[in-house]
């Protein structure tokens, strides 16, 4: 599992990322990695992206952190996966800087990148929606990489703590609800599940909040903190049948599944509820039918041949709009690069010739600097001699990244339809499966 928080660095980003670099927590700088910058110039290379944009904001650099659980990853990977979130969150269009600290019980790390990119000169939007993108990105990273995720939903929120606890089958509150779930059902009202919940050797505190503490726990905790089924209207309204939680999704196994057992029984006790079945079945079917005659789809192959061809489509656009994102990377560091080489030739010339090279390096050492990391990143990327045209270079870079905008909506599409036919080859499964068990009753 990996924890994310985000935070701006408004100032002190040479005191940020000397702290986030510090060889004592990263196994000597050996696990600290770069993109679009030098690790030891990442504060003059930011600065510099950002005194290009004219609507630069007031923040220097951002500060995201991805902590993992103890003992579920090693160094090499738990860096790896940093640089894989920072690849895919910043689009390889910001200049950043990732180091893995290993001094802590768990490892974690600290991705430092700059408040504006250096291919548009736009400043990055922290928000609600760009945090839900880093947070997706990392669950999936990690379940990729066969680590534990938090599960969004009813437990958002949940401290790292608890969560550990439950994984572990030791946290109170996961104990007290499974009690409340296996003893509803036996229960005459909320006073006799009291003395059920006391028989077990919880102490009940009544008051104007009911409360309980188990056997070796030091608080008392309220029922209300459980969650919206463990108030004591809501317990109330389960054990009198009256209350039907509403779950996007049955999960498996856990406590929620005894809940969901539990509120489909008392459901199914209902006597309107097998005719509203047997109609939600028969609209089912209706739709499903409309759906394969409309889309030609006249036999069982037939759906499982146009899934494949989705999916196999689904795989190569990936693909393709993966290799138009590493290029439309490289292109936009190429050109940064450039025109830093360019904007600072001049004054490297002048400094080279000058006859006081110390006295001129001190009133001008930021620009040498930032020239001798571009010439630098230039020569590693095989650039020698004459430099390609930048205008040309951002012609195409241009061009490349309106194919991949249509690409992103041809995936789209492609996503959306795959949906919709695995949805269908549900849909007749379920309806065909009783059909042909029956079928095979009577040849028995």
């Amino acid at each position: 599992m990996a924890v994310t928080k985000i935070h701006p660095v408004k100032s002190t980003l040479k005191k940020a990322l000397d702290y986030i670099t510090n060889p004592e927590k990263t196994d000597e700088k050996l696990l600290v990695s770069s993109f679009g910058c030098s690790i030891e110039t990442a504060d003059i290379e930011f600065e510099f992206t950002r005194r290009q944009a004219m609507n630069k904001g007031n923040n220097l650099a951002h500060h995201l952190i991805q902590a993992f659980s103890p003992g579920e990853v090693n160094y090499e990977q738990a860096h790896e996966i940093g640089k894989q979130l920072a690849d895919e969150i910043l689009g390889g269009k910001y200049e950043y800087v990732v180091a893995t600290h290993i001094d802590k019980g768990h490892i974690h790390n600290h991705i430092l990148f700059c408040a504006v990119d250096f291919a548009e000169h736009k400043k990055y939007i922290s928000n609600r929606k760009s945090y839900g993108m880093i947070r997706r990105a990392s669950d999936r990273l990690c379940q990729e990489n066969g680590l534990s995720v938090v599960i969004p939903g009813k437990e958002r929120g949940k401290q790292y703590a608890e969560w550990d606890a439950q994984q572990k089958g030791t946290s109170y509150k996961a104990k007290l609800k499974a009690a409340i779930d296996r003893l509803i059902p036996a229960a005459a009202d909320l006073d006799d599940l009291l003395r059920r919940l006391e028989a077990e050797g919880y102490e009940v505190k009544r008051g104007k909040y009911i409360s309980f503490r188990s056997p070796g726990q030091e608080r008392f905790t309220r029922a209300k903190t459980l969650g919206k089924a463990y108030t004591e209207e809501a317990i109330a309204e389960r054990i009198k049948g009256k209350m039907i939680l509403k779950t996007p999704k049955p999960q498996r196994g856990g406590i929620s599944l005894l809940i969901d057992i539990e509120n489909c029984i008392k459901a199914q006790q209902s006597a309107g509820y097998e005719r509203w079945a047997k109609i939600e079945n028969l609209k089912r079917a209706a739709r499903t039918m409309a759906f394969l005659d409309k889309n030609g789809i006249e036999k069982y192959a037939d759906l499982e041949r146009k899934i494949a061809e989705l999916q196999d489509a689904r795989e190569k656009t990936t693909a393709t709009l993966k290799n138009a994102e590493r290029r439309l990377s490289d292109m936009a560091l190429l050109i940064k690069n450039i025109e830093t080489y360019r904007a600072f030739k001049p004054l490297y010339d002048e400094y080279k010739s000058s006859r006081d090279k110390e006295k001129y390096l001190r009133g001008h050492e930021r620009e040498i600097i930032l020239f001798e990391a571009a010439a630098k990143a230039l020569k590693a990327a095989g650039v020698t001699g004459k430099l390609p045209d930048i205008a040309r270079l951002k012609e195409g870079y241009a061009c490349l990244s309106e194919q991949k905008d249509n690409m992103y909506s041809e995936y789209g599409k492609l996503k959306k339809s795959l949906r919709e036919y695995d949805a269908v080859k549900q849909n007749v499964d379920s309806i065909l499966s009783p059909v042909q068990q029956r079928e095979q009753e009577k040849t028995l």
